[in-house]
């Protein structure tokens, strides 16, 4: 079957009616090319993860540096306000009695309050010292005298936490344990 019209042959071609008929017409494609292609393929894809990854990676790594430098400066400012509050409420255990009561004394109390009030907003808690087991992770012992071995019984300075982190340690007197000893020996005997 011999077209009758070399156009017609050409428009054919042209407009790929006769491309399913034609082994000519047909593309072949070797297998090592579509390899090749599969390949480059999934190296792109590959690539596309890892950028993604490391994106990911950059925006935890970053929020991370701006957490950790606002609780660097949340500890700052209240390591350096902490001594204020020490001279405030040392200064308030020394009320002299007759001064207990007035006006002034209780306007400072109030400051006080309102101090420690403000630091806990921020994260700021006392460490629990007295009549707890010594504990060298929160406590810091300046001395021992007679008292229950091991426990907790003097505070000194107060220590505090910044959220679960510790920002001083309570300088405490720690018990050696002689009373107690004497009191068993005086059950005992």
């Amino acid at each position: 079957m011999m077209p009758s019209d070399p156009e017609e042959t050409r428009d054919e071609e042209e407009t790929g009616e006769g491309a399913e008929n034609g082994p000519a017409a047909e593309e072949t494609v070797s297998p090592e090319a579509l390899d090749a292609e599969r390949e480059k393929a999934e190296e792109y894809l590959a690539r596309w993860q890892r950028a993604q990854a490391d994106f990911i990676n950059y925006k935890r790594r970053t929020e991370a540096e701006r957490q950790e430098f606002n609780s660097f400066a949340s500890a700052n400012f209240a390591r350096a306000v902490l001594p204020v509050l020490d001279d405030l409420e040392r200064a308030l255990d020394h009320v002299p009695p007759e001064h207990a009561d007035s006006d002034w004394v209780q306007g400072v109390r109030l400051v006080e309050r309102k101090f420690k009030t403000v630091l806990e907003g921020q994260g700021v808690k006392p460490v629990l010292a007295l009549g707890m087991e010594f504990d060298p992770n929160y406590h810091e012992a300046l001395r021992q005298e007679e008292g229950e071995e091991g426990i907790v019984i003097g505070e000194i300075q107060k220590g505090y936490m910044l959220n679960d982190k510790l920002l001083r340690p309570a300088k405490v007197v720690v018990g050696k344990g002689k009373e107690a000893d004497t009191k068993e020996a005086e059950e005992n005997g």
